[in-house]
């Protein structure tokens, strides 16, 4: 009777635990997330690049020079920031938001065109006079004349003194 108690309780948990899978793959055909990961092959090639990426550093550092490899190496730091990017990329496609790299880009050249451009200016007076003259009109140059006439001096009066 014992046995047949064993028997039925190990069929009752293969049963739970066939339904519970049954039930954990259902959840995951309707789970958004995975669903973007199995269409989108860019999202799939950004966890591989960022996982290989990853992979690759932790063996340098685990090379034996640990955590120091980070500051000393350089392979190390690429492929730590290569994996940082791409797991950035990853997760920006998750939340369906994508960076615009153009305009960033574009805004950072416009800054420094007008950087230059004002530094050019400054250090040389004739581009400076020629940005002055056409934002405020060339100077006008005149000659001055006094109205005045000048006065004669008269020799200075010697005084009579006590000699």
């Amino acid at each position: 009777m014992a046995a047949k108690k064993k028997a039925a309780k190990a069929g009752s948990k293969a049963a739970k635990a066939g339904g519970g899978a049954f039930a954990a793959g259902k959840a995951v055909r309707n789970n958004d997330y995975v669903q973007r990961l199995i269409e989108d092959e860019d999202l799939r090639e950004n966890l591989r690049v960022a996982f290989d990426s990853s992979k690759k550093a932790y063996s340098r550092i685990s090379n034996g020079k640990g955590p120091q490899a980070i500051m000393d190496d350089k392979k190390t730091r690429k492929e730590i920031k290569e994996a940082a990017s791409s797991f950035k990329e990853a997760a920006d496609t998750l939340r369906g938001t994508k960076r615009k790299r153009k305009a960033k880009r574009g805004g950072s050249l416009v800054m420094i065109i007008i950087v230059g451009g004002v530094a050019a200016v400054a250090l040389n007076e004739g581009l400076r006079k020629k940005v002055l003259d056409t934002l405020f009109g060339a100077e006008e140059e005149f000659e001055y004349t006094s109205t005045t006439t000048p006065q004669t001096s008269s020799p200075p009066s010697e005084s009579v003194g006590a000699s």
